[in-house]
């Protein structure tokens, strides 16, 4: 029977050591403490550095996480690429591994016409069983995929078959776009953060894939959220909301650089190793206001 794509899915970001090769024992780590922390499954997503990866590398921790998170909870694959032959060969080797679904970007090198984006998830969608998640990561990097073409997925394959997860800029007007240009059918997982999570669950997502860094205190607002206990969901959301803030003022190098110290810091992670280039670092005064809202984070925490 197939495994509920829904609820708590965090991204795997990717451990790297000091040469610059994937952490096998980090990965281990990290995967076994999302599961001890209440993850309902987990994912790859764009924080795995993914683009960064070699294609022996994507396959190979794809396989490691087919195998890591067996019987566990689903695990859901990253496979958007700059071809449909790359994204193709991706997530076949996530359905060999038995892993639960794929998760897609449309390329980013072109600005392609609706048409062609409809094509190259329809070729996806046909070559394998899995489900698949339609991710729109516009809000940092690409372009924003049509209404119509989420609207057209729907309807050829089912909502088994097709989720989302829209990151278009406004988040929340644009899911409740989707929501109801889909009549409601749409399965939509936000993927903010953390930081429109409230905003989204309000919105009628079925769940959310945030990175590792905040797990604990993203399991916890969505069981508040589920049982409508409000004042533990802001009390933790608030916190968590201007953490995410401080990580976005540098896109998507400033979730990795925030992740990454924090899953070192913790001992999760062997190094805090970054695969370059990247463009941003933080500095002193960044890394102080961070521990400073960690501080009122965990007192949120300690406080239900």
């Amino acid at each position: 029977m197939p495994k509920s794509i829904s609820g708590v899915l965090p991204v795997v970001h990717t451990p790297f050591d000091d040469r610059d090769e994937i952490d096998v024992e980090s990965l281990e780590r990290l995967v076994d403490w999302a599961f001890a922390q209440g993850a309902d499954g987990c994912c790859t997503g764009m924080v795995s550095e993914l683009l960064r990866l070699t294609c022996d590398e994507r396959l190979d921790l794809t396989r490691r996480l087919g195998r890591l998170a067996a019987d566990r909870g689903v695990v859901v694959i990253g496979v958007g690429a700059e071809s449909t032959k790359q994204a193709v060969e991706y997530a076949r080797c996530a359905e060999e591994s038995g892993c639960d679904a794929v998760m897609a970007i449309p390329p980013i090198s072109s600005a392609l016409p609706a048409a062609a984006v409809l094509e190259y998830f329809c070729r996806l969608a046909d070559a394998i069983s899995l489900p698949v998640i339609v991710q729109d990561a516009s809000g940092y990097v690409g372009q924003e995929i049509p209404i119509e073409v989420s609207r057209e997925l729907l309807q050829r394959y089912g909502d088994d078959k097709i989720l989302f997860k829209p990151e278009a800029s406004p988040i929340g007007p644009k899911l409740s776009l989707l929501r109801d240009a889909t009549d409601g059918r749409a399965k939509i997982f936000e993927g903010s953060g953390g930081f429109a999570l409230v905003d989204s669950y309000r919105r009628g997502i079925v769940g959310t894939i945030p990175g590792m860094e905040f797990l604990p205190a993203v399991v916890r607002l969505w069981d508040a959220l589920g049982r409508g206990d409000d004042a533990t969901a802001y009390r933790i959301y608030l916190p968590l909301c201007a953490l995410v803030s401080l990580q976005l003022q540098a896109g998507l190098d400033g979730f990795l650089a925030v992740e990454k110290y924090l899953l070192h810091r913790s001992g999760l992670f062997t190094t805090d190793h970054r695969r370059a280039p990247y463009g941003w670092s933080m500095d002193d005064e960044t890394r102080d206001e961070l521990e400073r809202l960690l501080e009122l984070l965990d007192t949120a925490l300690r406080a239900e």
